[in-house]
């Protein structure tokens, strides 16, 4: 015999799964695969580079460091009045849509719309410290 009082759960948690399943909704950018990012780096070595500054600053170190301050390089107003601290979910958040998270800044790049790929990306990036064979 149906006792609805016992799928009622059961429904419950499968429509959370359900949306919990949402085909836009962005990854984290923490657990991404540096190896993979090395490969995604290369969409950004036509302004950037680890070691060196080039028409972007360079991105030795730039997990932790205070937006805008890379020394030798000419930062648009916005970024040096950002007031970011370049953390994973900051990267994240501005590799997205640049123009969109940081209205005024001078990287003048869609973005990187995969979040996998961002978050490769960091993850590689975060291997990249001062220090490291690949900075020198």
């Amino acid at each position: 015999m149906f006792n609805p009082s016992l799928t009622t759960p059961i429904v419950a948690a499968s429509v959370i799964l359900l949306l919990s399943l949402d085909p836009f909704a962005t990854a984290s950018p923490i657990g991404g695969d540096a190896q993979r990012g090395k490969d995604v780096y290369q969409r950004c070595l036509g302004c950037h580079s680890l070691k060196i500054n080039r028409t972007g600053p360079r991105h030795c170190g730039l997990l932790g460091r205070k937006a805008g301050t890379q020394p030798g390089y000419n930062y648009s107003k916005a970024m040096t009045e950002s007031g970011i601290t370049w953390t994973a979910e900051t990267l994240d958040d501005f590799l997205t849509a640049p123009l969109k998270a940081l209205p005024g800044t001078s990287m003048g790049y869609a973005g990187v719309r995969s979040a996998t790929d961002r978050a490769d990306l960091i993850a590689y990036l975060s291997t990249a410290m001062d220090g490291t064979v690949q900075c020198k």
